[in-house]
């Protein structure tokens, strides 16, 4: 048996009225947070593409900048995926024997921090480095995406808050290492088959 930790004495009182909340919310309003809550990812990688489109526009470094988006996303991903695997906390449906909105997962599929908020915090900061409107819309929508996986009852608050921590920092960690070696970076693109994809023409 896996020994797992147990985040109800966090802030399980601050989630169950979170889904007693939901629970209690008109049918249209809990439908509309579910599926954002499971489909809402897809937005961030539309931004990741518009940010890409427009900012071949602006030079070689700017479209670097802009591929470099889904990829810092994917780190960061790793990043709190294995921080997953390292704190092993147990769902807090699990833990609380709560019915949610959002069926339960299985045991091992632990909770902490939010793979979600993590990417979503992450594509919200690497884009602001691309676009301050993109990234700006990206920000209000990684707040969203946050603040519905525990109205579904997937997450304690404390892992959608750790999960934007991780990725946000991983993601400006990464940007701001790239802004230095951007140009550099674009020149070695540019110089092979990937060109097509910085270039407006």
């Amino acid at each position: 048996m896996i020994m797992a930790f147990d985040g109800s004495s966090v802030d399980g009182t601050a989630y169950l009225d979170v889904v007693r909340l939901a629970r209690n919310a008109p049918t249209w309003l809990d439908s509309a947070v579910s599926f954002w809550s499971t489909y809402g990812l897809a937005v961030f990688a539309m931004l990741a593409v518009v940010g890409w489109w427009f900012a071949r526009r602006n030079g070689d470094a700017a479209a670097v900048r802009a591929l470099a988006v889904p990829v810092v996303v994917v780190v960061a991903y790793g990043v709190d995926a294995l921080t997953k695997l390292a704190v092993r906390e147990d769902r807090p449906c699990q833990s609380l024997r709560v019915k949610t909105l959002e069926t339960c997962p299985a045991p091992g599929d632990w909770s902490f921090p939010s793979n979600h908020a993590a990417i979503a915090a992450a594509a919200a900061v690497a884009l602001l480095f691309v676009s301050r409107r993109l990234g700006a819309v990206a920000a209000v929508a990684a707040l969203a995406m946050a603040v519905s996986r525990v109205w579904v009852g997937a997450h304690y608050p404390h892992d959608v808050v750790a999960g934007v921590i991780v990725g946000g920092l991983v993601a400006l960690g990464s940007m701001l290492a790239l802004r230095r070696w951007s140009r550099p970076v674009a020149g070695w693109l540019t110089s092979g088959r990937l060109r097509p994809l910085l270039t407006a023409s």
